[in-house]
């Protein structure tokens, strides 16, 4: 089995559109199967797709995404899971691009392009990262890739513990943040997923997202490596100036909570990080990385190009 795709929904209508995105896929090699995970607490009302031999449903109560996910993944018999939400979809022949991009790459994540859309299905922004290797400072410091774009090695997604039941809305941005701590990402140039964006009709907590981003992130810095493995991938003044900014962030919310010994070992590190630059120091950029919040380059080149035509 090349891949597994796992569905987690509260019964909305356009899962029959989600579903059928993929049962219209093709590999040049292996199978896929869907896992529809029915988290609505009531039995889905019968869909064509429901017959289809790589369709299968399970069900847990009300449990949110998070345990969803998780719960699917653990039937999953794919070589990478792929988790789609119930509104969005998968573009033709998507399959095949990763399948090509999985010959010629051991990287952990696996991803393509992004195509953003508005709740009446109008397409927005396209999402091209241009994120490959070791990426872990540009995660770290706010780049963000869908999940509905993504295979994520099997293997790997259990190694570092799955989705965390505990983060509620940037839940894939932290799953992200820890395969990358641990693997390479890659990227295919090709049309991957159709991700609606909207806070309407959605189920995301947008109002907790941003603390629990940043307790989720803090919580990573703890991890073994995560510093050498930040430096290796801040090759430019700018990455080097994200590097120190994330320390120096972190020093702050830890002694606003009273939690000196952390808020210590971060300033160590920030030390280190501050010692470590020898020419970004004398970068604009550099210094610029560290006086400003975080603004994705690829949401900036997505309206750039948007605007122009």
């Amino acid at each position: 089995m090349f891949c597994s795709t796992i569905i987690p929904t509260i019964g909305r209508q356009s899962l029959s559109r989600a579903v059928e995105s993929i049962l219209n896929q093709h590999l040049p090699a292996g199978d896929f199967e869907v896992i529809v995970v029915n988290d609505s607490g009531e039995p889905l009302p019968f869909a064509e797709w429901q017959r289809s031999a790589r369709v299968q449903v399970i069900d847990t109560y009300r449990r949110e995404r998070s345990v969803a996910r998780n719960t699917g993944a653990a039937v999953a018999r794919g070589r990478y899971l792929h988790f789609l939400d119930d509104d969005d979809w998968i573009a033709p022949g998507a399959f095949q691009h990763l399948w090509s991009l999985s010959q010629s790459s051991q990287a952990k994540w696996l991803y393509g392009v992004s195509q953003l859309v508005d709740r009446q299905d109008k397409p927005t922004i396209q999402l091209r990262h241009g994120l490959n290797g070791n990426c872990f400072i540009q995660v770290m410091a706010g780049e963000w890739i869908p999940l509905q774009s993504s295979f994520i090695e099997q293997e790997t997604f259990f190694k570092v513990g799955g989705f965390d039941p505990l983060i509620s809305g940037p839940e894939d941005i932290d799953l992200l943040r820890r395969v990358a701590l641990v693997g390479e990402i890659a990227e295919t140039p090709n049309l991957v997923a159709y991700v609606v964006r909207g806070e309407q009709g959605s189920t995301t907590d947008y109002l907790g997202h941003s603390q629990a981003s940043r307790w989720a992130r803090d919580r990573i810095l703890d991890s073994s490596g995560a510093f050498e493995a930040m430096r290796s991938s801040a090759s430019a003044p700018y990455w080097q100036g994200r590097l120190l900014r994330v320390y120096l962030t972190s020093v702050v919310w830890n002694l606003q909570r009273r939690r000196l010994f952390t808020a210590a070992s971060r300033a160590f590190f920030a030390l280190r990080s501050a010692f470590a630059t020898t020419r970004g120091l004398f970068s604009p950029a550099y210094w610029r990385a560290i006086s400003r919040p975080y603004a994705s380059f690829t949401f900036r080149k997505g309206f750039q190009e948007a605007e122009s035509g």
